[in-house]
C-alpha cells in the first residue's frame, strides 16, 4: 500500500469529488449538492487517516471494491446526523393520542434513529401514555453504524440536550457518579422496548415479520432527490398498516404522494389502503 500522506495536505480533486457524489447516491440514495465539496473533504480525510490511504482516489477505488471494509467508514462519514431528545415536539403528542386510541399492541420503526435520542422519546412517550405495561415495540435503525452504537449504548451528557426537562431526566435515566459522572443513562424500562439495527432505506431488503402502526422517518427524504423519495416511500408503504401514522421533518412535504399518504395533522401522513397505492414495492 502506498504510504499515506498528512490528510490535511491531501486536496480532494473535483473529480473525486464528483465520484464519491456518484458512489454516495447508488448505494445510498444521499444526493450530495455541488456545494458540498469542502465538507466531503473535511470528512473523508478522518477516513484517510484512520485507514492510512495516500489520497482520495486511493479511498474511493477500496470503497467499489465488492464487500469493502471501507464502504461502512465511508458512508458514516457522509451521513448527517443532527437529533435531540423530543426534537420537533408537537409531533408526540400526535402520538401519544394514536397509541390511546389504538387497540392492542403497536410496533413502530424509527427509521433513521441517529444518536438514539429519537427512539429514547418514542419510547418515554409510549410509557407516560400507556403506563409501565406498555404493550409497545420499537425497531430503531440507521445506515451509520457509528451512531448506532452510541443509540444502543443509550448513555448521554447530562448537560447535552435541552429537549429533556428535569422531571424526565430524573424519572428516565441512571444519573451516573464517579467516573461516570455528568452521564446519564437510560433506564432499563425503556431498553427493553427498543431494538436496533443497520438499514439502508434505499436498498435493503425491508423483511419485517410484521408491519408496522407508526413510522417515523423524520429529516432523512431532504437529503433524496424526487425519485429516490418516492421509492423510500413506497418501500415504507408496504411496511406499515392502513392507517397508520407516518412521522416527517419539518421541513418535508408529501402532498405529491397523496395515493400512499393523507396529511393529517403537521407534517404526519396516514397510510392509505393498497387499493389506493399504485406502484407500491
Amino acid at each position: 500500500m502506498a504510504q499515506a500522506a498528512s490528510s490535511q495536505q491531501v486536496a480532494l480533486s473535483m473529480a473525486d469529488f464528483e465520484r464519491a457524489r456518484r458512489i454516495i447516491k447508488e448505494r445510498a440514495g444521499i444526493n450530495l449538492q455541488a456545494s458540498k465539496q469542502s465538507m466531503v473533504q473535511g470528512r473523508l480525510a478522518r477516513v484517510l487517516r484512520d485507514h492510512h490511504l495516500a489520497d482520495y482516489g486511493a479511498l474511493l477505488d477500496a470503497v467499489q471494491q465488492p464487500q469493502s471494509p471501507l464502504w461502512q467508514p465511508f458512508v458514516n462519514a457522509l451521513t448527517t446526523n443532527l437529533t435531540s431528545f423530543f426534537r420537533e415536539a408537537y409531533h408526540f403528542p400526535m402520538l401519544a393520542d394514536f397509541l390511546k386510541a389504538h387497540q392492542g399492541p403497536v410496533r413502530i420503526w424509527c427509521s433513521a434513529a441517529s444518536t438514539g435520542e429519537e427512539p429514547w422519546s418514542i419510547a418515554m412517550t409510549a410509557q407516560e401514555t400507556l403506563g409501565a405495561h406498555a404493550s409497545v415495540k420499537i425497531f430503531a435503525s440507521d445506515i451509520d453504524t457509528d451512531v448506532l452504537r452510541t443509540a444502543q449504548a443509550g448513555v448521554y451528557p447530562v448537560a447535552s440536550d435541552k429537549g429533556l426537562d428535569e422531571a424526565r431526566r430524573r424519572r428516565w435515566f441512571l444519573k451516573g457518579s464517579g467516573q461516570n459522572a455528568g452521564l446519564m443513562r437510560v433506564r432499563p424500562e425503556l431498553v427493553r422496548m427498543v431494538e436496533f439495527g443497520q438499514i439502508n432505506l434505499v436498498h435493503d431488503a425491508l423483511r419485517f415479520p410484521q408491519p408496522f402502526d407508526v413510522v417515523f422517518c423524520r429529516n432523512v427524504m431532504i437529503y433524496f432527490d424526487t425519485p429516490t423519495q418516492r421509492e423510500v416511500l413506497q418501500r415504507i408503504h408496504t411496511c406499515m398498516r392502513p392507517g397508520g401514522l407516518l412521522f416527517a421533518g419539518h421541513s418535508e412535504n408529501f402532498s405529491a404522494h397523496g395515493d400512499l399518504f393523507a396529511l393529517k395533522g403537521k407534517t404526519v401522513y396516514e397510510r392509505l389502503p393498497d387499493r389506493t397505492a399504485k406502484g407500491a414495492v
